[in-house]
């Protein structure tokens, strides 16, 4: 596999290097010619003649390409109007195909379930790189069916953009559809000989607290924490709500967990209602976070996935790269975060309006995200070492304040992170004993009922017999210290309860325990060493400290309040049949 990548300047020039790619091709053997063909101009005329020209030329070959804002070329960023790569697939085995279908919100589905039948129907496709006009559209019932796609093929690739960011008419054009406003094309890539290696990172990290989605249709996200979600960007980062509003929140997306991996959702527009316009779906229920870049962490992620794909040995490496990755290094730094792959194999590709990866099953929709597709045909070829790394040189102009507020703002978020951690641990424990407090072990219980457990799950409940007596002969002081060991009996490092028990203060001298066991006798073996560990303790002052205990089962579709009404029964019954002694209450049938 060979690239050959080169900016297309006059048609003098463009005649001259397709000569050179002919003259090239005859002299070596192959069985594809593959072009990608990007631009930032939406000109359809310049478009036909420049696709008619390779067609001319070199009538074999097959071509695909779209606008887009900016490309990349030899790894670094390029702004010319038109940039070209020219891929010569080598084994008679690597196979390449193009398909490109009309788009629109109604036949989304149907062009999944096409592209579906039509890979079944190739059983050599290991790959799918897709371009596509996707302004305007939720992508979200595109990704869904194409997720039926084998699940042994790659797909990635990006959204069409032009030079102007702001644009919502974008075009992708190839040589079996054409010109198109309004399509996506399908490059089918396979064959035995031919291996690949998809990969996304991004480099962005979360900013500030968690934001519950409150409200959402489909790709309107609607409210956050119950209001309108534009007024999240507009009291935290003063973006208002005008023409520029995609370009000014391009680099803060939101940030949250979808289909098991860290997605970053983008905004494309806002409503006069607040509400915000997605590339894609967004739930109800689900928690997101703004997103800011770190120039250092993305320089040492882009480095990192550079030398991941050093034993791969790629022959040539794609690259989607978001839009808002350009806008947010400017067109002077842009480089920096591509230049790493190059290192490694020729490097090409362009600025998105999205980008689209395969994890497992699942075909995601990314924003600010970039998208590395490295191929090779045959065997791994025995390659110089090569050492991957930018010199750690201090950033210009923009870059430079954006480092700086970074580092800030970096610091700023840990320590906020831990204060909330805090206060979020202070919220749910008892400040004496450092148990759960009443609040939480009873939402635990309550939230255990509902999941499936190979065990059974009991609770047992403590109540420390004539508590009352050590406060008033020994003092509070020594009443806080028996409450504190109980406590640290109660806890899995005690060696009694595992770590899948829940303990936590009920109240006053009372403790409440939730546990699970292999039935009836475990369970109350588990409250028996309980008591003897408490009732076997001597302290300095008070001298032992006896304990009653109910236990009960939660039994299946019961409510938490019914098995808490019953455990307490069970105390009660410890505590008239003489205390230090344990009772188990059965269910009524």
């Amino acid at each position: 596999m060979k690239q050959i990548q080169f900016v297309f300047k006059d048609e003098e020039s463009f005649d001259e290097d397709l000569r050179r790619i002919r003259q090239w091709s005859d002299s070596h053997l192959y069985s594809t010619l593959l072009f990608h063909l990007f631009t930032g101009k939406k000109d359809q005329e310049k478009i036909e003649y420049i696709c008619g020209r390779i067609k001319k030329s070199l009538p074999e070959s097959l071509f695909a390409g779209c606008s887009a804002f900016g490309s990349i070329i030899y790894g670094d960023f390029s702004d010319a109007d038109i940039v070209l790569s020219c891929t010569l697939f080598e084994y008679e085995t690597s196979k390449v195909e193009i398909l490109q279908y009309s788009l629109s919100p109604e036949a989304l589905k149907d062009v999944a379930e096409a592209l579906v039948k039509e890979v079944d129907d190739r059983k050599w496709v290991k790959g799918i790189e897709m371009l596509s006009t996707i302004r305007g559209l939720s992508m979200t019932e595109l990704c869904d069916g194409l997720s039926k796609v084998r699940e042994d093929v790659e797909i990635f690739g990006g959204g069409a953009l032009a030079d102007d960011i702001n644009a919502t008419e974008t075009c992708v054009f190839s040589s079996v559809g054409g010109y198109s406003e309004h399509g996506i094309i399908f490059i089918l890539l396979g064959g035995e000989d031919l291996h690949m290696d998809v990969s996304f990172i991004t480099g962005w990290k979360p900013l500030g607290s968690y934001l519950n989605v409150t409200a959402a249709e489909g790709s309107i996200l609607k409210e956050l924490n119950n209001k309108p979600a534009y007024e999240t960007y507009y009291k935290y980062l003063h973006i208002e709500n005008n023409e520029d509003f995609f370009l000014n929140t391009l680099e803060f997306p939101f940030f949250y967990h979808y289909n098991g991996i860290d997605i970053m959702r983008a905004p494309v527009s806002s409503n006069p209602d607040g509400s915000l316009v997605m590339t894609s779906d967004m739930e109800s229920g689900v928690k997101a976070r703004i997103a800011y870049g770190d120039p250092w962490t993305i320089l040492d992620a882009t480095q990192d996935k550079a030398r991941e794909l050093l034993p791969f040995v790629p022959e040539c490496i794609f690259i989607f790269s978001c839009a808002g990755r350009r806008t947010f290094w400017g067109d002077n730094e842009a480089g920096k975060e591509t230049l790493a792959y190059q290192q490694v194999a020729p490097t090409s590709g362009f600025y998105t309006s999205g980008e689209f990866m395969r994890t497992g099953r699942n075909l995601n929709q990314h924003n600010v995200t970039q998208v590395i597709a490295a191929l090779r045909e045959g065997i791994p070829k025995l390659a110089d070492r090569k050492t991957i790394g930018i010199q750690h040189k201090g950033f210009r102009g923009r870059v430079s304040i954006i480092n700086r507020m970074a580092t800030f703002i970096k610091a700023t978020t840990e320590e906020l992170e831990e204060l909330n951690q805090q206060l979020s641990d202070m919220a749910r424990t008892d400040a004496l004993t450092g148990l759960f407090n009443r609040g939480e072990i009873q939402r635990r219980i309550t939230e255990e009922i509902t999941e499936e457990n190979e065990k059974d799950i009991y609770l047992i409940m403590l109540d420390l017999d004539h508590f009352k007596r050590v406060n008033d002969v020994y003092g509070h002081g020594e009443g806080d210290r028996v409450l504190a060991v109980t406590a640290s009996i109660l806890k899995p490092e005690a060696g009694i309860l595992s770590e899948d028990s829940a303990s936590g203060r009920w109240g006053g001298e009372e403790f409440m325990v939730m546990t699970q066991a292999e039935g009836k006798d475990e369970a109350v073996a588990l409250a028996e060493k309980v008591r003897e560990r408490i009732a076997s303790n001597r302290f300095e002052v008070v001298g032992n400290v006896s304990a009653s205990l109910g236990v009960t089962r939660i039994e299946p579709e019961e409510s938490a309040d019914a098995a808490l009404i019953r455990v307490d029964k069970a105390l009660y019954e410890a505590k008239e049949g003489g205390r230090n002694r344990v009772v188990y209450k059965e269910a009524e049938k």
